[in-house]
């Protein structure tokens, strides 16, 4: 699932945050003690069911390495929040999951995070072993802040095939294609796309593509880098434009805003028959998968974002999760342990294990181990369509730092829901705090 679908937006206060800290030892005796010549390297990271994998790696880390490693995570969904609570305190810990762009930017200001071009030069493996657009993404100010671990989640267009093929509808590939499609399944009496709008996070990725597709990476950079005209602009109000287009044409019903992904909501319209499209990331497939196993098989299918006539972003551009990435706090005592762990990310043991939960690792040798994916051909189309990606945009409530993701989520709800208009929303956006 989306990483911050449900995450809170207030903060208890800073010692109930640190009470509220599960730390579970993974070293090599599963207590997390460590050798008394070596020391101990703490790994935070966010507390999921993927935790066994990195549990496994910290155990293969502590084989070898006299320095322990001892895995500490912190359950629900409010890894982000109390992260920025424990991260200037003695309890810090030496490397830390995050999702890199805006999510690691305020560290990287306040001077708390090494950077790992030095480890980089001694092992040029940690950056050569991922695919560049991936890898880029916790590139901050020229330097490199991150490693990649886990998987990537591009976003995807998902289309039940079955209530296409009723309405005579092929997968489009142009934008007008897209609108056509509206229009067919609305005649049959179908939503033509299912959005989870009352989380918000889903109606932002039809921004994220549309406004791509118009204006190449290159607009929303420049917005980040604090260039509030981009917002403005010519190509800002004709992506907004098609936005409005596709609302007005009836694409998500009328009770999108009372709809959600997190609940199983717009899946299950997707699933049932009772709508077309679903623009989702690619967890999509597994939610499916465990909801609605018959549907998954045989009608769930997906495709790339639609290309859009004159436009200047190219069709092979990509918008999601690019990856979670390891960062390292400057204040680490055992730098060199760290860098051996971090090796340790792009290793087969480590794609193996990631492949077998359903994640997709993006590392050059994660295409060897397609085929023990949970589902080959899906987890190829993914992998082929992130490495031919000219660009990765990151999402852009995580590309901003995290005081602007309710502002934006509420300015692109309220541009859905007729609440703002075009001016409204190029306002709020300006209105942004800078990364």
């Amino acid at each position: 699932m989306r990483r911050h679908a449900s995450l809170p937006r207030t903060l208890a206060g800073g010692t109930a945050l640190l009470l509220g800290l599960t730390l579970t030892a993974c070293g090599s005796s599963g207590s997390g003690s460590s050798d008394a010549s070596g020391g101990q390297i703490h790994v935070l990271v966010y507390g999921d069911a993927t935790n066994k994998v990195e549990t496994q790696i910290v155990a293969t880390f502590n084989k070898t390495s006299k320095v322990k490693a001892v895995l500490d995570t912190i359950p629900g969904a409010d890894y982000q929040q109390k992260l920025q609570t424990l991260i200037n305190t003695k309890q810090a810990p030496d490397v830390f999951f995050n999702w890199g762009g805006g999510s690691i930017a305020p560290f990287v200001k306040a001077d708390l995070l090494m950077p790992l071009d030095d480890m980089i030069k001694k092992d040029p493996a940690l950056k050569d072993s991922f695919l560049p657009s991936v890898f880029n993404t916790a590139v901050v100010d020229g330097k490199s802040y991150g490693i990649p671990m886990r998987g990537t989640q591009p976003v995807l267009l998902f289309n039940n095939k079955k209530v296409l093929a009723d309405a005579g509808v092929a997968e489009p590939k142009t934008w007008d294609d897209l609108l056509n499609a509206v229009r067919a399944l609305k005649a049959k009496g179908v939503t033509p796309i299912a959005l989870g709008g009352g989380d918000q996070w889903p109606t932002l990725m039809w921004f994220e593509y549309v406004y791509d597709r118009v204006a190449g990476p290159g607009l929303f950079e420049k917005a980040l880098g604090g260039d509030k005209s981009a917002w403005d602009s010519e190509d800002s109000k004709k992506a907004l434009g098609m936005l409005k287009q596709l609302i007005d044409a009836g694409a998500f019903g009328s009770n999108f805003d009372s709809v959600k992904f997190t609940d199983g909501g717009s899946p299950a319209l997707l699933a049932r028959g009772k709508a077309g499209f679903e623009l989702m990331g690619s967890w999509e497939y597994s939610t499916q998968q465990d909801a609605n196993p018959g549907f998954t098989k045989s009608d769930l299918g997906y495709g790339s974002f639609p290309t859009v006539a004159d436009g200047k972003g190219d069709p092979k551009d990509v918008v999601g999760n690019t990856n979670n990435f390891y960062s390292v706090l400057k204040k680490t005592k055992h730098p060199e342990a760290v860098a051996e762990f971090l090796k340790l990310q792009y290793s087969d043991e480590f794609v193996q294990a990631q492949l077998a939960i359903g994640n997709l690792p993006t590392t050059t040798n994660t295409p060897k181990f397609l085929g023990s994916a949970a589902n080959p051909d899906y987890s190829s189309y993914q992998f082929d369509l992130v490495k031919q990606a000219p660009s990765f945009q990151l999402s852009w409530d995580q590309a901003y730092p995290p005081a602007a993701i309710t502002p934006i989520h509420q300015a692109v709800q309220q541009f859905f829901n007729g609440q703002l208009d075009a001016a409204g929303f190029v306002k709020a956006m300006q209105a942004l705090p800078a990364s």
